[in-house]
C-alpha cells in the first residue's frame, strides 16, 4: 500500500505551492457561499450536476479543439476515478452540510481533513512530519472544535454531514499528491468534471425541481462550473508543486474567506467563542506554514 500511494516525484518549490493553494481556497469559498445560496431553493444533486456539467462543457469547448483525446488519457486510471469518486463524495456530503450550517461553521469542521492529511502523510507517502508542524496542526483543530464546540446550536446531522467531508477531502488532498507526480492537471481537473457530470446526472430524474430561473439565478448557476473548475486546477498545480503535510496547514486560510463571506452574503457573525477558534486556527496554520517553508528553503 505505501509503495502504491508513493508520489513519482518530490516537489521542490513549496512557496508557490502555497500561493496556488491561497487562491483555490478563496474561490473555494466563493463556490460555497453560491452552492449554499442556490441550495436553499434547489436540490442539492441539481446543483452540483450543474456545477460538474459547466465546468465540463467549458473545459471541452476550450481545450478538446487543441488537445483531443489526449485530456483522458491517464498513466493511473484507477487512482484518478478514484481520485474524482472522493471529490464527487465530498461535494454531495458538503453541498448538504452548506444546507443544514452556517459557512463559516461548515468550513471550520471541514477542517479536520488537514489533521487527518498530516497524520496519514508519514505511513502513506513518506513524507516527513516533524513534531512542530504536528503540534500546530492539532492547535488548528482545537481551534475547530471552539467553533464547532460541543452543547453549541449547531444542527447535528450538519455536524455529521460536515465532518463525513472532511473524510472525503482528505482523501482527495493524499490523491491529488500521489498522482501530481505523473499525471497532467489539466487531466486529473477533466477526469473530475467528467465523472462528477455522470454520476449527478444520472440523479437528476429524482431532483429535477425549484423555483423558476431568474437571469440572477442563471448566473449563479454558471459560475459554479468557473469557481469549481479553476480552484480544483489552482489545487492540484499546488499539490505538484509541495507535499501535502506542508499544504495541509495553509488550508486554514479558507475558513477567512467563509467567515468574510459569510458576513457580507448572509449576515452572520460567529460568536466569540467561534472567532477566538479562528484566530486559533489562522495562527497555527501560518505559524507551521511559515516554518515549513523557511526549513525547506535553507
Amino acid at each position: 500500500m505505501t509503495a502504491t500511494l508513493t508520489p513519482a516525484t518530490r516537489a521542490s518549490r513549496p512557496l508557490r505551492g502555497a500561493a496556488l493553494l491561497a487562491g483555490a481556497l478563496l474561490l473555494f469559498a466563493c463556490l460555497d457561499a453560491t452552492v449554499k445560496h442556490l441550495t436553499a431553493e434547489y436540490p442539492v444533486p441539481l446543483v452540483a450536476s450543474v456545477r460538474y456539467a459547466v465546468q465540463l462543457l467549458l473545459m471541452t469547448a476550450l481545450l478538446a479543439p487543441s488537445r483531443g483525446r489526449s485530456m483522458l488519457v491517464t498513466q493511473r486510471p484507477w487512482l484518478v476515478a478514484a481520485r474524482s469518486m472522493t471529490l464527487v463524495l465530498l461535494t454531495l456530503l458538503m453541498n448538504s452540510a452548506l444546507q443544514r450550517l452556517p459557512l463559516a461553521e461548515a468550513t471550520a469542521l471541514s477542517f479536520a481533513a488537514p489533521l487527518l492529511v498530516v497524520l496519514l502523510a508519514q505511513p502513506l507517502l513518506r513524507e516527513r512530519v516533524g513534531w512542530l508542524r504536528g503540534a500546530g496542526v492539532l492547535a488548528g483543530f482545537a481551534g475547530v472544535l471552539l467553533i464547532a464546540r460541543p452543547g453549541g446550536h449547531l444542527d447535528p446531522l450538519g455536524v455529521t454531514l460536515a465532518l463525513l467531508a472532511a473524510c472525503s477531502n482528505a482523501a482527495y488532498q493524499l490523491l491529488s499528491r500521489v498522482l501530481g507526480g505523473t499525471e497532467r492537471p489539466v487531466n486529473l481537473l477533466y477526469s473530475s468534471a467528467l465523472i462528477g457530470t455522470l454520476c449527478f446526472g444520472l440523479m437528476l430524474p429524482w431532483f429535477l425541481h425549484g423555483p423558476p430561473l431568474t437571469p440572477l439565478r442563471a448566473a449563479l448557476f454558471l459560475s459554479l462550473g468557473v469557481t469549481g473548475g479553476v480552484g480544483h486546477l489552482l489545487f492540484t498545480l499546488a499539490f505538484r508543486e509541495a507535499p501535502a503535510s506542508f499544504l495541509a496547514p495553509i488550508s486554514y486560510l479558507q475558513l477567512v474567506w467563509a467567515a468574510l463571506l459569510g458576513l457580507l452574503i448572509f449576515g452572520h457573525v460567529p460568536d466569540p467563542l467561534a472567532l477566538t477558534g479562528m484566530a486559533v486556527l489562522l495562527a497555527a496554520g501560518v505559524g507551521v506554514a511559515a516554518f515549513g517553508g523557511r526549513r525547506q528553503e535553507r
